[in-house]
C-alpha cells in the first residue's frame, strides 16, 4: 500500500464528524442572527460531507473524473440559485 492507498483512521474522522455534530447542535443556542446560525450550521454539514465523502468513500484515491462529476452538480446548483435570487428578494 502506497501512501495514497493507505488506510484512512477511520476512528478519528468519526471523532471528527461527532465534534462538528456537537458544534452544529450548540450553534442553534448562540445569540446571533437566524441567518448566521443557518450559516454556520450549512457549512459545518458542509465540512462533515467532504469528510464522510473524502475517508469513507475513499475519493481521496480517485481519477480527477470523479471530481468533475461531482463539482458539476455543484456549479449547476450555485448558477441556480443566483439565477433565482433576485426573484427570491424581490418577491410580494
Amino acid at each position: 500500500m502506497t501512501v495514497e492507498q493507505s488506510r484512512p483512521n477511520y476512528v478519528a474522522i468519526w471523532v471528527w464528524l461527532v465534534v462538528l455534530m456537537l458544534a452544529a447542535v450548540l450553534a442553534a443556542s448562540l445569540p446571533l442572527d437566524r441567518s448566521a446560525i443557518m450559516s454556520l450550521i450549512f457549512g459545518i454539514a458542509a465540512v462533515k460531507a467532504a469528510l464522510v465523502a473524502l475517508n469513507y468513500m475513499h475519493l481521496k484515491s480517485e481519477h480527477w473524473l470523479i471530481y468533475a462529476l461531482a463539482i458539476v452538480p455543484v456549479l449547476l446548483v450555485v448558477a441556480m440559485i443566483l439565477v433565482l435570487f433576485p426573484d427570491i428578494v424581490h418577491r410580494h
